[in-house]
């Protein structure tokens, strides 16, 4: 078995945020120690003996009175940053990634996690469970464009998907096998008017164990506990353009994987 050791490189940049943070204002630019003290709002005691532990380290050096990040150091900080990066976004939301299965999202975008650094799990009371969320239905008013997989069927869905062939709104939808036969069994008519609208696509998957929504204007995520059954009050929901870009991601990866419904 290897240890890791509590000294070294590793220590010098894991057990001191103000190593960490000094780092990353360098790779920056060159800055002097009256800088960086202000910078930081401490005092030369608290910040220079920090400095020479980097100095030491080859992290950084010191050019006439400015300190500079060095080649080995700007090395280190451009792949400790993702890290660290990815390690705040799964604390943020830690019980929605530890509770869940995310089996289903696809690896290439679980090493892209920290791409949903800024989104938020918004949670429906329980007795609300088999509505709408309503921050769901707010941001949906707010959108232009839809793309989403459904893995649970729900009531209000076929009435939905009709408005926004009516309303001329662009929508592709992956259903899996069993959402698209109750679909077809009991809303076959509605079904045909989604299918019809030159603005809307649909795709047909088996399975998955994943749901979610991306707009243009935001990105929401459902998944499934770990013992098989669907969460319908916790979401991941995201408005930046990284979150928005890993969503369609996401899309277009279930949709590669889908057969096209052209008509019933």
């Amino acid at each position: 078995m290897i240890a890791l050791k509590s000294k070294g490189l590793l220590s010098i940049l894991t057990f001191s945020e103000k190593r960490k943070d000094i780092l990353f204002l360098l790779e920056n630019s060159p800055r002097t120690l009256s800088e960086i003290r202000e910078y930081f709002n401490v005092s030369s005691p608290e910040i220079s003996p920090r400095i020479k532990e980097m100095e030491a380290s080859n992290l950084i050096k010191r050019i006439d009175k400015h300190y500079h990040i060095t080649p080995i150091g700007r090395a280190i900080a451009k792949h400790y940053k993702p890290f660290l990066d990815m390690l705040g976004t799964i604390e943020k939301n830690g019980s929605f990634w530890s509770e869940h299965l995310i089996d289903d999202i696809p690896p290439f975008l679980l090493e892209r996690l920290a791409d949903l650094d800024r989104c938020e799990v918004v949670a429906d009371p329980l007795e609300n469970i088999y509505e709408s969320h309503k921050v769901f239905r707010e941001n949906l008013i707010k959108s232009s464009t839809l793309k989403g997989v459904s893995t649970i069927f729900i009531p209000t869905y076929p009435d939905f998907f009709v408005s926004l062939a009516k309303n001329k709104t662009p929508a592709e939808l992956v259903l899996t096998e069993k959402v698209f036969s109750k679909v077809i069994s009991e809303h076959r008519d509605k079904l045909q008017v989604f299918l019809d609208s030159p603005y809307s696509k649909l795709y047909v998957i088996d399975d998955v164990r994943l749901a979610f929504v991306v707009t243009d204007y935001f990105f929401s995520l459902s998944l499934f506990y770990a013992n098989g059954s669907y969460d319908p009050r916790n979401d991941l929901v995201g408005y930046e353009a990284s979150s928005l870009k890993w969503g369609n991601d996401l899309f277009e990866h279930y949709k590669g994987m889908s057969r096209q419904v052209i008509s019933i």
